[in-house]
């Protein structure tokens, strides 16, 4: 028995809750996951998992042997890659989840240059703005923007990005151009609704101008829930936008897109990168994020800080 990969799939096995989606996030078989964490339980004469049809519940004995486990694999995690930064390179398989905008724009167009430098990860990028099951999909990071709303991850911040309001010509050819934010809440204005994964409404925004506020819901044609999607409607003339600035500065500088209430201030979108509180922090986790980190600070506007380390209440 591969002691290693039995302990291995026995902590996927408890982080997920099950046989199966341990097996696909391993990429093995679920008969190969199932017989090392019972050939793991037999070396060890201890039962470490409570099976039903339904689902896995872990035993006080394998709650602790779990504990224990992942500090192990996290030492010889640091043990292969901290042996000669030199000569010893981060490696393997890393799996993230990103918005499709900052992938497009931002991350893919410079993975050449990350690759050359780390030629042994290999990226499996998830390309959505939809909310992530970390554990039980497997995945190792995920970075988002706006406030994050699981409290259990642990985060690290890495920029704030600059927000504009953004029309189309078309539109506002038919429309008038608005000299109020508060137009926009009534006919014949429409907006583009972004709607957050799990939300019931689409989004509603905040602006500021010497002491005065206003929140603007809006109505909408369409509302969606992916950054691509809600830039190509607002090219299409469908309502206005509301965007971060490194999506539309192309289409401003082509006149395809107007940027709207230029005196008034819109709150900066935050950006986190965010993993499980039990997910040691590897090499190549360690590298990616430095990486999102210092790509953040070239290729988008950051108003706030873009190396400040923090955890979310309730994190480890």
């Amino acid at each position: 028995m591969d002691r290693f990969n039995a302990m291995q799939a026995f902590a996927r096995v408890v982080e997920t809750g099950s046989f199966t989606k341990a097996a696909e996030t391993l990429h093995m078989s679920k008969t190969s996951v199932t017989q090392l964490v019972q050939h793991l339980e037999a070396r060890l004469r201890v039962k470490l998992l409570n099976r039903t049809t339904r689902k896995v519940n872990v035993t006080a004995d394998g709650a602790a042997y779990y504990e224990r486990v992942i500090k192990l694999l996290a030492d010889m995690d640091d043990a292969e890659t901290s042996l000669s930064h030199a000569t010893v390179l981060p490696r393997g398989r890393l799996r993230v989840d990103v918005p499709g905008p900052l992938a497009r724009m931002i991350l893919i167009p410079a993975l050449p240059a990350f690759h050359a430098q780390y030629p042994d990860i290999q990226l499996d990028m998830g390309v959505s703005d939809r909310m992530v099951d970390l554990i039980d999909e497997g995945v190792d990071c995920v970075v988002r923007g706006g406030e994050l709303t699981d409290l259990s991850l642990v985060a690290r911040r890495v920029g704030d990005l600059r927000l504009g309001v953004y029309a189309a010509p078309g539109y506002l050819e038919r429309t008038g151009l608005p000299s109020h934010p508060q137009e926009l809440s009534a006919p014949p204005h429409y907006i583009v609704g972004f709607r957050r994964a799990r939300a019931g409404l689409a989004s509603s925004h905040a602006m500021y101008r010497n002491g005065e506020s206003v929140e603007v819901q809006g109505r909408y044609v369409v509302s969606v829930d992916d950054g691509n999607a809600c830039l190509a409607a607002g090219l299409a003339g469908l309502g206005v936008l509301w965007l971060p600035d490194y999506m539309t500065r192309e289409h401003v500088l082509r006149g395809e897109l107007i940027r709207l209430f230029n005196d008034w201030h819109l709150d900066p979108m935050p950006m986190y990168i965010a993993f499980p509180p039990n997910r040691h922090v590897s090499a190549k986790l360690r590298v990616f994020i430095d990486w999102v980190v210092d790509l953040m600070a070239q290729g988008a506007p950051v108003v706030g800080p873009r190396d400040q380390a923090l955890k979310t209440p309730g994190s480890a």
